[in-house]
């Protein structure tokens, strides 16, 4: 879809959603993208995460909003999983070519590797002049904690039927090998999310410009590379867009016991932790510290 082309199909679809009464005046569902793009969602990783499961009821709300003109997407995310990042995109994409609707990214604090590759699942990106935008890379981080487990006491024992079935585990000493098996995974994941961003940014890219070492750029840096299409804040380009529009944010439903205050069973939490083991607990630490370096990484 071409992004320059939106003006003319929005103008199309705007003067039936018009002159009618309230109930029909145009709408634009705003979706809030927040958080480390992980297949994970409970144990150690924060309630704020984004992943295919998270994000398709409320991606499904937002693109069947009745009169809706277009959808936008506030992103606020450090990146994290490749493979999630990739189905929410083509989730986003399907839904928009399923309703024939535009969708406008906005980027907040970052939208950073995985979280820039779901801006570009919109057919627009903006930014704010502050906004850390980019990284267009792949990394891999984790913990050695073989010290750890020996420190106290822990033995690890683990049995395959295959050589390469236990690479890179956490609790043993690394091995040449399987950096050298990570790095070429790195390398074909690489092509991929630049594959992506050529495809959806097309000829806005700056024509010369080295965009894919994994450097991220300020967001008036990055309207100068075309990563990005303008600068300024969501309420004041939508209501500059589509000023006969009603802004309105659409949310993931919260579990009933969760809308209530309730939690889980005490018991149920008791019987839990009776099952974690001192290696669980280290694993669980060094997961939640491995999501506060991604955050930290771009000084957030």
């Amino acid at each position: 879809m071409d992004a320059l082309r939106i003006p003319d199909r929005l103008s199309s679809r705007l003067p039936g959603r018009l002159g009618g009464d309230k109930a029909e005046e145009p709408v634009v569902p705003m979706v809030r993208l927040h958080g480390v793009i992980t297949p994970q969602t409970g144990g150690p990783v924060p309630r704020s995460v984004i992943n295919s499961v998270s994000t398709e009821k409320v991606l499904e709300r937002a693109f069947t909003t009745e009169h809706a003109v277009a959808v936008a997407l506030l992103i606020n995310s450090p990146g994290g999983s490749p493979t999630q990042s990739a189905l929410v995109g083509e989730r986003i994409r399907g839904l928009a070519e399923e309703h024939d609707l535009p969708v406008l990214a906005f980027c907040e604090d970052v939208a950073a590797s995985g979280g820039y590759w779901l801006a570009c699942a919109a057919d627009e990106i903006y930014a704010h002049p502050t906004s850390v935008v980019g990284s267009i890379g792949v990394v891999s981080s984790g913990f050695g904690l073989e010290g750890f487990i020996e420190r106290f006491g822990i033995e690890r024992r683990l049995h395959t039927a295959g050589t390469s079935k236990a690479r890179l585990d956490p609790f043993l000493p690394e091995k040449e090998e399987d950096v050298a098996w990570l790095t070429g995974i790195q390398g074909e994941l690489h092509d991929m999310f630049k594959e992506w961003v050529t495809g959806r940014r097309g000829e806005r890219l700056a024509q010369g410009a080295d965009l894919f070492t994994g450097e991220v750029w300020t967001g008036a840096r990055a309207a100068e590379l075309g990563l990005v299409d303008g600068l300024g804040t969501p309420r004041g380009i939508l209501t500059e867009r589509f000023p006969q529009a009603r802004l309105t944010p659409v949310e993931g439903r919260r579990p009933l016991l969760a809308r209530l205050g309730l939690g889980a069973p005490a018991a149920a939490s008791t019987a839990g932790w009776a099952q974690v083991t001192a290696a669980d607990v280290a694993l669980g630490l060094a997961q939640a510290a491995d999501i506060r370096a991604s955050w930290a990484r771009y000084g957030l």
